[in-house]
């Protein structure tokens, strides 16, 4: 099955990585349309805290809570403890995430808050979410630490 918030989110991956960024994307989906993309821009940014997740939200500009509590937010890989924190403030209930074996957020006790969290069907994408987060690893491991907290 084709996902294609998960590819829309693997492709700000991949321009996040073109920009000499952590390649790590989101896109946020409201009634099925996406009103916000974004990838992780720490780096480019010299952000602390500008990660996928919350370039997506920031992009998306000002919501409604009403509009929130219809969203889905697609991200490449499993969303940290921040990223999480925001998406359970504004109550979306649907998080849908390309990988979580180079890393993985809090799901559990994103769960336990009423999300429905899971993984991708689209194995291709998943595939290459793992793919594009294992060489980025293997060649910057300071900086994806840096990323992480480590």
């Amino acid at each position: 099955m084709v996902d294609a918030y998960m590819r829309a989110a693997l492709d700000e991956a991949r321009l996040g990585l073109a920009e000499g960024g952590i390649p790590i994307g989101s896109v946020l989906v409201i009634d099925g349309q996406i009103v916000g993309r974004g990838h992780n821009r720490r780096v480019q940014r010299h952000s602390t805290i500008l990660h996928a997740e919350m370039d997506a939200l920031e992009n998306a500009g000002r919501r409604r809570a009403s509009d929130y509590r219809r969203a889905m937010l697609s991200s490449t890989l499993s969303p940290c403890s921040m990223c999480s924190g925001a998406a359970l403030l504004y109550r979306i209930p649907r998080i849908v995430i390309g990988e979580n074996t180079t890393f993985r957020g809090p799901e559990d006790y994103v769960r336990s808050q009423g999300v429905d969290v899971s993984l991708t069907a689209d194995d291709e994408a998943a595939a290459a979410c793992v793919e594009v987060m294992r060489r980025f690893i293997a060649a910057h491991p300071a900086l994806w630490n840096e990323d992480i907290g480590e």
